[in-house]
């Protein structure tokens, strides 16, 4: 699953433009977000042309729930029982969003230990995850609170050997049919959301700095050292 991932405000910047997003969020960068954080997304702006760029809550509150902040609000949805799942199936047609990262991390257990790896794109431009989202009303008065998850996929080649599963990752030419509002068939959304082709990603073994949600820094990004990794390659970036 992905639940931490790295946001830059340079890669933010980068995706704004090329989205022809008018006014694209301040963003400090962060480097080690986490599910409860308020992230940027991307989605087609309510009731006029056009794309916007909001923050929402990472963890989905169906609008039916009772409470803003309900014992289990899901940061992922697999992208096999979307259609189905009465917690996502209305936002998965109607409600759709795109969340942009510029790598995130998965965990290995070796030698005792959680081995860290963060996934990038090769060419370092900014990822674009499937999402979905919603709004919740507090019936009680005029509170709002807006929520997202991020949609995961079965592996491609560079993260089976970390993780069985993936961020459902859409490239460039798939974003506008995705946050198309008039797309609403499951038949026609579920072929975008398949593994990324192989090579595509770049695989890097970092600091354990980043197991704490306390750590939000550049140190984040630091690959790992081999004491640290249990090997020499772990120093490494590499590609499978």
């Amino acid at each position: 699953m992905c639940y931490r991932y790295v946001m830059q405000s340079d890669a933010l910047r980068v995706l704004a433009e090329r989205l022809g997003i008018a006014r694209p969020l301040e963003w400090r960068s962060r480097y080690n977000l986490a599910p409860s954080a308020d992230v940027p997304v991307v989605r087609a702006s309510p009731g006029a042309d056009g794309l916007e760029m909001v923050t929402l809550r990472w963890g989905l509150v169906p609008a039916w729930t009772r409470e803003a902040e309900p014992a289990r609000a899901p940061a992922n949805a697999r992208a096999e029982s979307l259609a189905s799942r009465p917690m996502f199936r209305d936002a998965f047609r109607r409600r759709r969003c795109l969340v942009p990262a510029s790598g995130f991390y998965e965990w290995q257990g070796e030698g005792g230990r959680r081995q860290p790896y963060l996934f990038r794109s090769r060419d370092g431009s900014p990822l674009c995850f499937a999402g979905v989202w919603e709004a919740w009303r507090d019936p009680a008065g005029d509170r709002v609170a807006g929520t997202c998850a991020i949609i995961t996929t079965a592996p491609n080649g560079t993260v089976r050997p970390i993780h069985d599963r993936i961020p459902a990752i859409l490239p460039p030419e798939d974003c506008p049919r995705w946050l198309d509002a008039r797309v609403v068939e499951p038949s026609e959304l579920a072929p975008l959301l398949r593994p990324l082709p192989d090579g595509v990603l770049t695989v890097t073994a970092v600091s354990t700095w980043v197991n704490s949600v306390r750590h939000d820094d550049p140190a984040c990004l630091e690959p790992a050292r081999s004491t640290d990794a249990g090997g020499p390659r772990a120093q490494f970036t590499f590609e499978l």
